[in-house]
């Protein structure tokens, strides 16, 4: 399960909540796997019984077994509604659990903004809400057991009735012994008792039926990155063309498109800047350039190869990503780096440490390098999470670098300690940046003005600040000429 989902297109991760993915991996899983570990021996043994039992009896007495047997169509037509009423709520119990992980999972994760706004109690409402709803599908099904056991009660006591009326009569013409009226009541007995344990079992294996469900659906899942390229290059020149690519999340150009018919060339070695307001589809390009989505008209070319020509995981072992939202795992701040990559060593982690200027503030945490770091990186300010994220990228040593916002969440002390590192490395690899900062993108090459997904300028600083009534030149004087004043 882990090992498919960490195969699923990030589209997958867009449109579902993580607890439900949780949910799936986790207590799914462990719904199943109580069918072999309960379920299964206890009903295999219940049916052996009966069949052990139904044996004897009709050894015993073919005509009497025939008229205690007169009563199983109710039987079975009962088992059969209880076994769709017990379904449908049990599905509704699982879907209540995936919902109930995904809203743990997201207001334990977000807690310091529930704390700031003061949301607590409005939070737990609604947390009380869920756990109504998931309590009222429970009673559903136990609703179902107590009818349920009711009726094989009544439908045994049946059957002995039908025993005693039938079996009295041929004792009295000699067809049915004494010694079979007394056994035939321990049989109904033996034979009604893993009946009311099969159904009990029911639980177990409904739960497990239904979660086995929700797994295979998620199996059958095949939104995947094709990875049919056989291209797989030690080192890449890192040219990059785009050729009128169109792209939505959703796949409907029609009306939800995102890129419209972007094209541009990034030579080898040399620095694109993209610029645009939130929403033109900035990052949408650089997660195109790792064939994270696929795009649904155009190419996009790297070394004159199409993307699809690239095995994928050699592609993205020779591109690197600074992203703003730095995420970091529970671990040491080496780990974090690494990535526990066995080809990258502690040297070559230290040497990326001190080109940036990380390594005199990791040496100052306790432990040093051995530190550990806590979930997402809580114990560290946004600035050195964003250090640890930049030499994790260059500590790849990557033909292509990205940089999303990279500098955003660093002051400006620190940014003037990289900025030498930054001018250094992209000056030998080809660079994409985005970013709102002026001196972050006044050394590209050239700069891609976006507006709502379509490409409005491309060129030179310079030579966009000539246009007049320009994208670009708007830009600077509303935002650059102002961060830079201050």
């Amino acid at each position: 399960m882990f090992n498919h989902v960490t195969n699923l297109n990030l589209n997958y991760f867009d449109k579902t909540p993580i607890g439900q993915s949780t949910t799936r991996t986790i207590s799914d899983i462990e719904a199943i796997n109580t069918i072999f570990s309960e379920g299964s021996v206890t009903i295999l043994a219940d049916l052996t019984t009966i069949v052990f039992v139904l044996i004897v009896m009709f050894m015993t007495s073919a005509k009497l077994t025939l008229v205690v047997l007169a009563v199983f169509p109710l039987l079975i037509y009962g088992s059969i509604k209880f076994k769709e009423s017990v379904r449908k709520s049990y599905e509704k119990v699982r879907n209540h659990i995936s919902t109930m992980n995904s809203f743990l999972q997201e207001r334990i994760g977000g807690m310091r903004i529930v704390q700031i706004f003061n949301a607590e109690e409005r939070e737990a409402q609604k947390f009380r809400q869920i756990n109504r709803d998931y309590t009222a599908a429970n009673l559903k099904a136990i609703n179902a057991y107590a009818i349920f056991f009711p009726v094989v009660d009544i439908i045994s006591a049946l059957s002995l009735g039908l025993m005693v009326w039938y079996g009295a009569g041929g004792v009295l013409s000699e067809e049915v012994t004494i010694g079979t009226m007394v056994a035939f009541p321990l049989y109904i007995t033996m034979l009604y008792r893993p009946i009311r344990m099969l159904a009990d079992k029911f639980n177990t294996l409904q739960m497990g039926l239904i979660a086995a469900e929700r797994v295979f659906k998620l199996l059958e899942n095949n939104d995947m990155v094709q990875n049919t390229g056989t291209l797989a290059p030690q080192r890449l020149k890192g040219s990059v063309a785009f050729d009128k690519v169109w792209f939505s999340y959703s796949g409907d150009i029609e009306n939800d498109v995102v890129l419209k018919g972007v094209s541009f060339d990034i030579p080898p070695g040399k620095t694109l800047a993209i610029v645009g307001s939130t929403g033109s589809g900035k990052t949408t390009i650089i997660s195109l350039l790792g064939r994270f989505y696929e795009i649904q008209s155009g190419s996009i070319r790297i070394d004159g190869h199409d993307l699809h020509e690239y095995d994928v995981f050699a592609l993205r072992r020779r591109i690197a990503v600074v992203l703003q939202d730095v995420f970091l795992f529970s671990g040491s701040v080496m780990e974090n780096i690494s990535l526990r990559d066995p080809g990258i060593t502690e040297a070559q982690v230290i040497a990326a440490a001190k080109m940036i200027g990380a390594h005199a503030f990791i040496e100052r945490l306790p432990g040093g390098y051995q530190y550990q770091v806590m979930e997402r990186g809580a114990t560290l300010s946004m600035g050195q999470r964003q250090l640890i994220s930049f030499v994790r990228a260059l500590v790849f040593n990557p033909d292509i670098l990205i940089l999303d916002e990279a500098t955003s969440s660093i002051d400006p002390e620190t940014e003037s300690v990289i900025q030498f590192a930054i001018e250094k490395l992209i000056a030998r690899r080809t660079s994409i940046i985005i970013a709102h900062r002026l001196s972050t993108i006044r050394h590209a090459n050239n700069i891609l003005v976006l507006d709502k997904g379509e490409v409005k300028e491309f060129g030179p600083h310079d030579a966009l600040l000539e246009i007049e009534g320009g994208k670009y030149r708007e830009l600077y004087e509303k935002q650059f000429l102002k961060a830079e004043a201050l």
